[in-house]
């Protein structure tokens, strides 16, 4: 790897930010020389097993020690740190892949894909609130944004044009192509679109994101938030994902998703090609327990209700359903492509992506029907003209997706025997953390009550 090593050498780069994903979707690493390229890309940097959320491994042994294996391809110099470039490391342990490695299991299912000559391409699109604390208490971090519909407000825009447009320079400077930055619908959230890539490559990218923002957001003395929903009376923060499948390489590659006529023409009156049609089943039909892996925390459930807020609605799904630019379900079809609207900003990429594919190979292989498209503003239904329509409901709470996963034996299937003990694991102690707690509210409603 001299060619890389010159490379990186030349654009003035020193070390080596080693970095994996951990189980709950955060950045984790470290900083190694970049004389050592060579045994970052054979062997990988060297970590402790047990010290690594989702892990599992042993405090002794073979096994008790995890190796961030870096991939060459993905070697990158960071404006926001000077002399240093991020490089994406996969977990190995004792010399194997490491079969709870986020990056890993997503790496499975795109192998099944590609064992089928197809690619998932994902356009994923964060949204985030800028922050700041202040009397103990969170808040955006521009004051004077409090429209009663702040989405896509020019004001705020410009007052905070020096953070947004150094993150976006950052970004593209570190070869991401940003194709627009707006204000979203709530008090200091903003979201950053990219354009779409393979799967593996849009989850990295993502992470490079998190990465750039959080640094160049604590340059200028705010906090970038991917909370999903950090204030009660505003929308959440989601995380779409604008989902084709695409079959060949190159120049050669085509949309499977996009429906064709007999002679081989565009057939326009159509949404989606058959294949389309039964991914999406898929994901319907394994919607509560992928709810989980988009919808990770005990917070993500105060998104994914519906009611109103300071701007009319929360945007975000609540029930199990799928129709044209329908922007009130689940999945919002749209010509060779779909959005799928449940994740929230705290998923872990790699995970939801995993899933995803896994959810929708199931839809193909059993040739499953999404069903009719559903038109209706399902926001201004009451829960009895829902039932009737025989739309079901999506968990509405993180110990319920939980119970949904573990019944699901495809979307288990994906993550693996480890992780998903892992995580499962993990996740019920966080859902019971929650409801053991005593918040404020509680108090203040029942002190005195009786």
């Amino acid at each position: 790897m001299k060619a890389l090593h010159d490379q990186l050498a030349a654009q003035g780069v020193h070390s080596l930010l080693v970095q994996f994903t951990d189980i709950h979707g955060v950045a984790r690493g470290k900083l190694v020389p970049l004389t050592h390229l060579d045994d970052v890309l054979a062997i990988g940097a060297g970590f402790s097993g047990p010290s690594i959320w989702g892990t599992g491994l042993a405090r002794t042994g073979a096994r008790s020690e995890y190796y961030a294996r870096g991939i060459a391809s993905t070697a990158q110099a960071l404006p926001f740190m000077p002399g240093v470039a991020r490089i994406v490391g996969e977990g190995f342990v004792a010399g194997e892949p490491f079969d709870a490695c986020p990056r890993q299991v997503l790496a499975r299912q795109a192998a099944r894909l590609a064992h089928k000559h197809w690619t998932l391409q994902v356009g994923i699109e964060p949204e985030f609130f800028l922050l700041k604390r202040e009397g103990g208490r969170w808040r955006p971090a521009d004051d004077l944004d409090r429209l009663d519909k702040p989405s896509y407000d020019l004001k705020s825009l410009v007052r905070q044009a020096p953070f947004l447009t150094q993150l976006s320079d950052t970004l593209q400077r570190c070869g991401l192509d940003v194709l627009q930055i707006d204000h979203e619908d709530a008090h200091g959230q903003y979201e950053v679109n990219f354009a779409f890539a393979d799967a593996l490559a849009s989850a990295d990218r993502l992470m490079l994101f998190k990465l750039a923002a959080h640094a160049v957001a604590e340059q200028r003395g705010a906090v970038f938030s991917m909370m999903a929903k950090p204030f009660v009376d505003q929308p959440g923060s989601g995380m779409h994902c604008h989902v084709s499948l695409w079959e060949g390489k190159g120049d050669n590659a085509r949309n499977a998703f996009a429906p064709h006529r007999a002679d081989g023409s565009l057939d326009t009156e159509t949404l989606l090609s058959p294949i389309g049609r039964q991914f999406v089943g898929g994901v319907m039909a394994h919607a509560a327990a992928l709810t989980a892996l988009a919808a990770p925390t005990v917070n993500s459930y105060k998104r994914l209700t519906v009611g109103e807020s300071i701007t009319g609605t929360t945007w975000a799904p609540a029930y199990v359903a799928q129709g044209y630019n329908n922007r009130t379900a689940l999945l919002r079809t749209l010509p060779s492509r779909f959005e799928w609207r449940a994740p929230d900003a705290s998923a872990n990429p790699y995970l939801m992506l995993a899933g995803l594919i896994a959810a929708g190979l199931d839809g193909i292989d059993r040739g499953l029907d999404p069903g009719p498209d559903c038109a209706d503003d399902l926001f201004a239904l009451s829960l009895a003209q829902i039932r009737e329509r025989g739309i079901a409901l999506l968990p509405q709470n993180l110990a319920e997706a939980i119970d949904a996963l573990e019944a699901d034996a495809v979307v288990t299937g994906a993550l693996g025997d480890t992780l998903t003990r892992e995580f499962v694991a993990l996740k019920r102690d966080e859902a019971l953390a929650y409801a053991r707690h005593v918040s404020d509210w509680e108090l203040e409603r029942y002190a005195t009550a009786f």
